[in-house]
C-alpha cells in the first residue's frame, strides 16, 4: 500500500496599512484582550494558517460583549476593517472563506452595524470602472452570495448597483474584446472575464429573484426591468457570436433562459415559446415586444446547430421537468427538444460539439425520466420502447457507443441505461422477461459480434435491468464466449467488466432465490470453471489478461471461491504439469493463489500449515518450465495485501530455493520482474522489522516471559539479518569471473535493492546493512564487473559501489589503489572501444577515495600543495580536476603526435578512450557549487581548445567524400587511381607523406629495418614503427576509421557536456560562471 504524500496548505497572508493599524492601535487595550487589540495581532502575523486560528477566536469574543457594545466606536471600526479585509483578500484564498463562516456566526445586535460595513465596502467596490479589474468584483459578488448572510444581506441593499454593474460589465468586456480583436492573451482573459461575468448575473438572478419580481412586472419602464432587458439582450448576443469561445456560448444559452423565464409572463406559456425558437416557427403577434427587442435574432434568423444545442441545454438545465408543473407545452418541449438533439446529431462532428451533444442527450434521458414521475399517458406512449424517439435514440447509441472519444462514449452508455429505465417507467405492471422491447434489444446485442466494443456495456446495463439469469437462457455458453474473447487487451477490460456485472447480479439473483447455499455450486459450474480450463490450457496473452482484469474481481465478488479453485487444481496438478507454452494446473494454481494474497482474500501461512498447498507444490512452481508460472509463485512469496505482514521462516527458505535457480533467466522482461518482486520482499522485511522493534521496545519483561513460547520480536529480527546475509553470499557467489550477462545483471540489480532498501537513517534500528557484509573480494568482485562488454552492467555495478562507497573505499590499500588507477589509465589508451568505457567507470569511482591524491596523482602530474590546505575543497573535485589534468596532458601529447602519423595513433593510442574518460568524470561535478573556480576556468579553456586540435588532425577521414571515411589504401592496384582524387581534397596534418599518395595494402607486409632506412624508393607498404625497436605492425582500415570516428563522436559529447552541465558567465564581469558565451 502507498500512502499519499500530505499537500502542504498555502495560504498567503492579508496586510492592513497604516491608516487601518493606526485606528486598531487607538482601541486596542494592554491590560485585557478586546476585539480591536485580537485584530491587530491578527494583522501583524506573517503566517496565513496562523491567521486562520485567529480569526477563529473572533465570533467567541464578540458573543461575551453585552448588548451595549453595538454602540461603542471600537466595534464599528473592527467591522470596518473585518469588510475591507473580505473584499480585499482573493477569492482562493482560505482566508476569506473562513471570515464568512465566522462572520455568519454575528450576533443579532451587530447586525445592522456589520451590515453597514459591508454595504460601504461594496458601494466602493462597484464604483470601479477598469474592466480589467471587473473580474476582482465579479469574485466578490459571486463569493457574497454563496452561504454568506452578510454579503447577501449587503447585495440586497445595493440591488440596483449591482444591477447596474452587472450590466455595465457585460457591455464594457465585450467592447474591450472587440477592441483587442487579434491579441490572442488578452482576448482570453476576457473572454474568461465575460464566463465569470455571465455567470455572476445568473446567480443574482437566481438568489435574488424575489427582490426582481416586486417591482418587475408592474412597471415595464423601470430601472430593473430594463437592466433584466439588457441582460437578456447582451446574454443573446454572446449566445450567437460564433467567435467566443465555446464555454462563453453554452453558459449564455442558460443565461437566456433563465432571464426569460424570470421576465416572461404567463409561465405556462413559455415552454410553448421555446418550442417554436427551436423549430423556427415564431410567430410575431404571439410573442411580447420585449422579447422580440431583445431576441429578435432568435426569432427572425434561421438559428445555426450550435445555438439550436445551446438552448436546448439551457431549457433542460433551467426548466423545471419534476411534477408536471409545465404542463402538456412542457411535455411538447421536451419531445421537440429531443427531436432537435437527434436531427443535430448527424451534423455536429467536431469533437468538443459531439461531446456536448452527447452530455445534453444524456441530461435529456433525466429530464425525461423526472417528467414520467407525474407525465400524461400520451408522453407515456411517445417515449415506450417502440415509439419513434426511442427507436432514433437507439440508432444514436449504435453510431456512437465506439466513438474516439471516452467522453462520448461515457455518455453514451448512460443515454442508453437512462433509456431502459425510460421504457420500464411507462409500462404499468412491468414484467423483464415478457417485455417484447427487453427481449428484442438482448437477441439484437447477442447476435452482434463480440469485437463491437460497445456491445460490452449496453449488455451491462440489461444484466442490471433483466438480470443474468433471463440472457442466459437464451445462451448458457456466454461467459466462455466473453472468457474467449480476452486474448485481445484492447477487449479484455470491457469483457471483463461484463462479467463482473454479469457474475455479481447472478449470485445477487441465487442468494435471494435459496435460502441455504446448495446454488454455490452451480455457480461455480458457470463463472469458475471456465476460466480455470482457461488457465490451464489458454494461450499467455489470454491467460495473462485473464488473470489481471478479471480473476481479481471474480475473487472480490467470492473469496470463498478460491478453496474450491485450489481443491479443483490440485487434484489434476500432477495430470496436467504443463509445458512451456502453458501453464498446467500447476501454473493455474500457482496465479490464482498469488492474485488472492495481492488482494488479501488469501494468509499462505494458514494454507500452508492446513495443508492446503503444500510447500513442494510451491518449489515445484518455483523451478517450473514455463516463465510465467515462476514468476507467479515468487509473487505469491513476495506480493501481500499488508507492507508490514511478517515474513515466515517458509517463505524465506523458498525464496532461497527460488534463487538458487532463476537468477540466470535469459528474458529481460522475466528478469525484471524478478528484481521488482523480490524488491517488494525486502521492502515488507523493512517495514515489518520497524514494527518488530516497536513492539520489542514496547513490551514488558512480564510480557516477554508471558510469549516466550510464541516467535519472539527479537527471535524474527535474527531470522532476517540471518536471511537476509544469507540472500548476499548468493549473489556475490554467482558474480565470479566470466559468469553469464543474465546472471550478473540479476545479481546486482537485487543487490542494488538491498543497498538501497536497506540504507541506515540517522537514529533508526536497521535490521540489516549491506555494507557489513562488504569485504574486499567482493569490492574486487564489483569491480571486475566494470570488464563486462554490457553497458548495463557497469552501470548497475558502479551504482551498487557508489551506495557502499565509504567501505569499498576504505577497504582499498594504497598498492590495491595504484594498480587500479594505473589499470584504469591503460584502459583510457586500448584500442578495444569498450576498454574506455571500463575505464571511465573506474576513474569514477576512484576521484572519491580521499588518498587518490598522494597515493597515485601525486607520481603523475604536477601537484598543487595548496589544494591540499584547503579543507573547503571536497575530495571528489580535487581528485576529478586532478583526474582531467593528468588525462589531458596524455590527451594532448598524444594529439602532437597524431600530427606526425594518424596510423601510429590508430594502432597504439587511439585518442577517444582518454577524451571519453574526461567527459565521465566531469559528470559527477556539483558545477554550481564548486570551490576551485580559477582552476576550473583555466581547465575548461584548455579542454575547449584540445578538443578542436583533436577535431582538426581526424577531419580529414571524417570529412572526406568517401563513403566510409578516407582510407588511402588498397588491396588492389586498379583501385589506387580513384583514392588519388580524394587525397587532393583534404588538407592533412600528417607530417610523414603518409596522404600524398595513395597505397597498396599487402596482407602480410613486414619490412626489414635495414629497408626502413633506406631512402630508395620503395613500394608503398601500410607499416608504422612503433618504439625504440622500430617494431613494424599491420594497421587495417578498420582501425583508422574507428580512431578517427570515435574521436569525433567523443570531442562532440565533451563539448555538449560542457555546454550543457557548466554555469555560463553572460558578461564580461567575473563571475563564478565556468564558461564563457564566446566559447560556448
Amino acid at each position: 500500500m502507498v500512502l499519499k504524500k500530505k499537500k502542504e496548505i498555502q495560504v498567503d497572508a492579508f496586510f492592513l496599512d497604516h491608516q487601518q493599524l493606526e485606528k486598531l492601535q487607538r482601541f486596542s487595550k494592554a491590560e485585557e484582550q478586546n476585539l480591536a487589540s485580537l485584530l491587530l495581532r491578527c494583522a501583524q502575523l506573517s503566517n496565513g494558517i496562523q491567521q486562520i486560528q485567529c480569526i477563529k477566536q473572533i465570533m467567541p469574543l464578540v458573543k461575551k460583549m453585552d448588548q451595549n457594545s453595538a454602540c461603542d466606536p471600537m466595534v464599528k471600526a473592527c467591522l470596518d476593517i473585518l469588510g475591507e479585509t473580505y473584499f480585499s483578500l482573493g477569492t482562493k484564498n482560505p482566508l476569506k472563506k473562513v471570515l464568512a463562516s465566522s462572520l455568519n456566526g454575528l450576533p443579532e445586535q451587530f447586525m445592522t452595524l456589520a451590515v453597514q460595513s459591508f454595504v460601504c465596502c461594496l458601494g466602493e467596490e462597484l464604483k470601479t470602472t477598469d474592466v480589467y479589474l471587473y473580474r476582482k468584483v465579479l469574485d466578490n459578488l459571486a463569493s457574497c452570495m454563496e452561504d454568506f448572510s452578510l454579503g447577501r444581506a449587503s447585495i440586497k441593499n445595493l440591488f440596483e448597483e449591482v444591477l447596474q454593474f452587472l450590466q455595465k460589465s457585460l457591455l464594457d468586456i465585450q467592447e474591450e474584446n472587440r477592441k483587442n480583436n487579434g491579441n490572442r492573451i488578452v482576448q482570453t482573459q476576457l473572454m474568461h472575464d465575460l464566463l465569470i461575468a455571465i455567470k455572476v448575473s445568473m446567480m443574482f438572478v437566481q438568489k435574488l429573484q424575489e427582490n426582481i419580481q416586486g417591482s418587475l412586472w408592474k412597471h415595464h419602464e423601470s430601472f430593473v426591468w430594463q437592466s433584466m432587458c439588457s441582460l437578456l439582450k447582451s446574454s443573446t448576443n454572446f449566445l450567437t457570436d460564433a467567435t467566443l469561445l465555446q464555454t462563453v456560448q453554452t453558459t449564455s444559452g442558460l443565461a437566456v433562459i433563465l432571464f426569460t423565464k424570470a421576465m416572461y409572463e404567463p409561465v405556462e406559456e413559455l415552454p410553448s415559446l421555446i418550442s417554436d425558437l427551436l423549430l423556427g416557427s415564431v410567430k410575431h403577434a404571439g410573442v411580447p415586444v420585449w422579447f422580440v427587442n431583445n431576441c429578435g435574432t432568435l426569432c427572425t434568423e434561421e438559428l445555426s446547430d450550435s445555438v439550436l444545442l445551446f438552448l436546448c441545454h439551457g431549457a433542460l438545465a433551467m426548466l423545471e421537468w419534476k411534477n408536471g408543473s409545465m404542463g402538456e407545452n412542457g411535455e411538447q418541449l421536451l419531445l421537440d427538444i429531443a427531436s432537435v438533439l437527434l436531427s443535430l446529431s448527424s451534423e455536429l462532428k467536431e469533437s468538443s460539439m459531439a461531446t456536448s451533444l452527447s452530455r445534453i442527450l444524456a441530461i435529456w434521458t433525466n429530464s425525461a425520466l423526472a417528467a414520467l414521475v407525474s407525465a400524461s399517458p400520451n408522453l407515456k406512449i411517445k417515449l415506450n420502447g417502440n415509439s419513434d424517439v426511442i427507436g432514433k435514440l437507439l440508432e444514436y447509441i449504435y453510431t456512437h457507443w465506439e466513438h474516439p472519444l471516452d467522453a462520448v462514449r461515457h455518455q453514451t452508455k448512460l443515454i442508453f441505461k437512462n433509456l431502459l429505465q425510460i421504457h420500464r417507467t411507462t409500462i404499468t405492471g412491468f414484467n423483464e422477461k415478457s417485455d417484447p422491447f427487453f427481449a428484442r434489444l438482448i437477441k439484437h446485442l447477442l447476435s452482434l459480434e463480440w469485437h463491437v466494443k460497445g456491445k460490452y456495456a449496453s449488455l451491462g446495463c440489461l444484466v442490471e435491468c433483466v438480470g443474468t439469469e433471463n440472457i442466459l437462457q437464451l445462451d448458457r455458453t456466454i461467459p466462455v464466449q466473453i472468457l474467449d474473447v480476452m486474448n485481445d487487451q484492447s477487449l479484455a477490460p470491457y469483457a471483463s467488466d461484463l462479467l463482473e456485472t454479469m457474475f455479481t447480479n447472478h449470485k445477487t439473483h441465487f442468494t435471494l432465490s435459496f435460502k441455504d447455499s446448495t446454488w454455490i455450486d452451480q455457480w461455480h459450474d458457470i463463472w469458475v470453471s471456465p476460466l480455470l480450463v482457461i488457465l490451464c490450457e489458454g494461450n499467455h496473452d489470454q491467460t495473462t489478461y485473464i488473470i489481471d482484469y478479471y480473476l481479481p474481481k471474480l475473487l472480490k465478488c467470492s473469496p470463498d471461491s478460491l478453496s474450491y479453485m485450489i481443491r479443483i487444481l490440485q487434484a489434476s496438478a500432477d495430470a496436467n504439469q504443463g509445458s512451456r507454452s502453458t501453464r498446467g494446473a500447476l501454473g493455474a494454481l500457482m496465479a490464482c493463489l498469488r492474485t488472492a494474497r495481492a488482494h488479501g482474500h488469501l494468509e499462505l501461512s494458514n494454507i500452508m500449515s492446513s495443508g492446503l498447498v503444500s510447500t513442494e507444490c510451491i518449489k515445484q512452481g518455483l523451478v517450473h518450465q514455463h516463465n510465467q508460472v515462476c514468476i507467479d509463485a515468487l509473487g505469491l512469496l513476495c506480493e501481500t495485501h499488508r507492507s508490514t505482514e511478517i515474513v515466515s521462516m517458509e517463505e524465506m527458505q523458498l525464496i532461497q530455493f527460488f534463487m538458487m535457480y532463476n537468477l540466470n533467466s535469459q528474458s529481460p522482461s522475466v528478469r525484471q520482474q524478478i528484481g521488482s518482486l523480490l524488491r517488494k520482499l525486502f521492502c515488507r522485511i523493512q517495514e515489518s522489522s520497524q514494527v518488530l522493534y516497536k513492539l520489542e521496545k514496547n513490551k514488558t519483561k512480564q510480557e516477554l516471559l508471558e510469549n516466550s513460547t510464541e516467535r519472539h520480536p527479537l527471535g524474527i529480527l535474527q531470522q532476517y539479518k540471518d536471511f537476509m546475509s544469507s540472500v548476499c553470499d548468493r549473489l556475490f557467489e554467482v558474480l565470479f569471473p566470466g559468469s553469464s550477462h543474465p546472471t550478473r545483471f540479476s545479481a546486482l540489480t537485487i543487490l542494488g535493492s538491498i543497498a538501497e532498501i536497506f540504507s541506515v537513517p540517522k537514529g533508526q534500528a536497521q535490521v540489516f546493512q549491506l555494507d557489513q557484509e562488504i569485504d574486499s573480494t567482493r569490492v574486487r568482485t564489483l569491480i571486475q564487473c566494470f570488464t563486462s562488454t554490457f553497458e548495463e552492467v557497469k552501470v548497475l555495478a558502479f551504482g551498487l559501489l557508489m551506495k557502499i562507497r565509504d567501505v569499498a573505499l576504505n577497504l582499498q590499500d594504497s598498492e590495491n589503489l595504484d594498480l587500479l588507477f594505473q589499470a584504469a589509465m591503460d584502459l583510457s589508451t586500448s584500442t578495444k572501444p569498450y576498454d574506455c568505457v571500463t575505464a571511465s567507470y573506474l576513474l569514477n569511482f576512484l576521484v572519491h577515495h580521499e588518498g587518490l591524491q598522494h597515493i597515485c596523482l601525486g607520481k603523475r602530474v604536477e601537484h598543487n600543495p595548496q589544494m591540499d590546505e584547503d579543507t573547503s575543497v571536497s575530495t571528489v573535485e580535487k581528485n576529478t580536476l586532478s583526474v582531467i589534468k593528468l588525462l589531458l596532458v596524455n590527451v594532448e601529447e598524444e594529439i602532437f603526435q597524431a600530427k606526425k602519423s594518424l596510423l601510429q595513433a590508430a594502432a597504439s593510442f587511439p585518442m577517444y578512450g582518454r577524451v571519453h574518460c574526461i567527459t565521465g568524470v566531469l559528470q559527477q561535478l556539483p558545477f554550481n557549487n564548486l570551490t576551485l573556480v580559477t582552476e576550473w576556468k583555466e581547465m575548461v579553456a584548455r579542454l575547449i581548445l584540445m578538443s578542436y586540435r583533436l577535431s582538426a588532425v581526424v577531419s580529414p577521414v571524417v570529412q572526406s567524400s568517401s563513403p566510409e571515411g578516407l582510407i588511402p589504401m588498397d588491396s588492389d592496384s586498379e583501385s589506387v587511381g580513384r583514392l588519388q582524387m580524394i587525397l587532393h581534397e583534404i588538407q592533412p596534418q600528417d607530417t610523414n607523406d603518409y596522404f600524398m599518395q595513395a597505397k597498396i595494402l599487402k596482407e602480410h607486409c613486414k619490412v626489414e629495418p635495414e629497408k626502413l632506412s633506406d631512402h630508395r624508393p620503395v613500394e608503398n607498404i601500410c607499416t608504422e614503427m612503433r618504439g625504440k625497436e622500430r617494431q613494424t605492425c599491420d594497421v587495417t582500415a578498420q582501425m583508422v576509421l574507428v580512431c578517427c570516428w570515435r574521436s569525433m563522436k567523443e570531442v562532440s559529447l565533451l563539448l555538449g557536456t560542457l555546454c550543457k552541465l557548466l554555469p555560463s558567465q553572460a558578461t564580461s564581469e567575473p563571475s563564478d560562471g565556468l564558461i564563457t558565451v564566446e566559447q560556448m
